[in-house]
């Protein structure tokens, strides 16, 4: 590659486009990365980080009400410092944003801040600065996409919820995937009055089916408006309020309107498809297995190719992409039995196939399934439940699935993403020990099947 200015350039400082620098760079290449904002991407700035902090601060007026019944007498009412908390996020946003840019430079990288385009299949146009690279990695991400209707300037995404300079006293939030169900829980937590409006007919599209409604249902206990097939029909501005107008001719007012309809990728102005490079209907990069575009010596890795949106694959792909093409070890990221979360409240933590798909590639199942309310809210008297359900194809017993709605869920699901992605069988799981008294033990002790609705 002798005769470019660098081996690589990495097009994005997010995760998936770190990792691949970082790694690439071990390796002895010659590593550029540049990032138009701050270093650490979606995940960082604005997605995953921020947000299980916000998750944190809206979990303390439950836990606060429920120490009474553990022998906890709290002097006064407690108070919430919106202002405070966007505070403390953001100085350890900057910090673990510093890490990401050091990663870089220490592994011998060059990292540069600027927005980055192709001027041709080999040159990197970097705000009016060209460098040449024999190898170009796409890791620009996602964002969030708005609606069309008439006053949706007037609604915010989950960038801007992270900014806001109060809390807002009620709040609309429009979507109905992961992003949509975790900013409900959270202003809720909060304390603001909290609606939730989705067009389709349950929430978390594509999870599993029982998985959906029971946290719809523990939504609901906790003070979470949901309205289903809701779809707005536009916004306007009524003094300090937003008039929310639907298309069933309901009308509310409001402080704040979030989107959470969806992200798109972030491929305009990059300069691809002039490079050659060939982009889907969404305008996601089109790669292979070992995330290579259409054209040879440039790749994609993470969001910006719309395959699984999570920052756990996108590192995995960056770093596979590093280690086979600069690295001498070939390896592919394996985009099966992903595990993944979502940060409600209660959390959903699920890995493997829902009910639905499995039926329709396996045929006959044996599901087990356990709700029950939680040890800690036996002295609360709180009315939350826990959701637990396994996924057994019946020919060969081996877990497909595992869904899970409850108080750490995620925790307890990244431990059973190792059986069921190791294809461990109903029968292995019986034979492990319980550890009790747990939630996570119920896993292990599910003894018998639902009956068959084909039976």
């Amino acid at each position: 590659m002798t005769g470019y200015d660098y081996d690589l350039f990495v097009i994005g400082g997010g995760s998936g486009g770190v990792r691949a620098g970082r790694i690439a760079a071990t390796h002895g290449t010659r590593v550029a990365v540049a990032e138009e904002y701050r270093y650490g991407g979606t995940c960082v700035i604005r997605g995953c980080i921020p947000k299980k902090l916000f998750v944190y601060a809206a979990h303390f007026r439950e836990d606060f009400a429920d120490a009474a019944a553990y022998g906890w007498d709290l002097p006064g009412e407690p108070s919430f410092d919106w202002r405070r908390l966007i505070a403390n996020k953001d100085k350890e946003i900057e910090r673990l944003s510093g890490l990401y840019r050091k990663a870089l430079t220490s592994a011998g990288a060059d990292v540069f801040e600027g927005r980055a385009r192709l001027a041709d299949p080999h040159t990197i146009d970097l705000d009016g600065r060209h460098f040449t690279a024999g190898t170009i990695l796409i890791a620009t991400g996602g964002r969030p996409q708005r609606p069309n209707h008439p006053g949706s300037e007037l609604g915010i995404t989950s960038n801007e919820a992270f900014h806001l300079e109060r809390l807002p006293e009620r709040v609309l939030v429009v979507g109905g995937g992961y992003i949509a169900v975790e900013f409900a829980g959270i202003f809720n937590g909060l304390g603001s009055k909290t609606s939730l409006a989705y067009r389709g007919e349950q929430i978390l599209r594509g999870f599993d089916r029982d998985l959906r409604h029971f946290l719809a249902a523990e939504l609901g206990k906790k003070g979470i408006e949901i309205r289903l097939g809701a779809t707005i029909k536009s916004l306007t501005r009524d003094r300090q309020a937003i008039a929310v107008e639907f298309a069933d001719g309901r009308r509310d007012l409001v402080d704040q309107v979030l989107y959470a309809t969806g992200r798109i990728p972030n491929t305009e102005g990059l300069g691809l498809e002039a490079a050659g490079v060939k982009l889907d209907e969404q305008g996601a990069v089109e790669v292979d297995g070992d995330s290579r575009s259409s054209v040879a010596h440039i790749f994609a890795v993470g969001d910006v190719t719309n395959r699984i949106n999570l920052t756990p694959v996108a590192i995995r792909e960056g770093h596979a992409f590093a280690d086979t093409v600069f690295g001498k070890k070939p390896w592919r990221m394996n985009h099966d039995t992903v595990p993944s979360a979502v940060f409600s409240q209660p959390p959903v933590g699920t890995v493997g196939l829902s009910e639905e798909v499995a039926r329709g590639r396996h045929g006959a199942l044996d599901i087990y399934k356990a709700s029950f309310r939680p040890l800690k809210h036996t002295l609360t008297g709180r009315e939350e439940r826990t959701l637990m359900k396994l996924v057994v194809d019946r020919a060969s017993q081996r877990v497909l699935g595992a869904h899970m709605v409850g108080a750490d869920a995620p925790e307890i699901i990244q431990a059973i993403a190792i059986a069921v992605k190791m294809g461990a069988t109903k029968t292995q799981f019986d034979a492990t020990v319980a550890l009790h008294p747990t939630a996570a033990e119920e896993f292990v002790t599910l003894r018998t099947p639902e009956p068959d609705p084909k039976a």
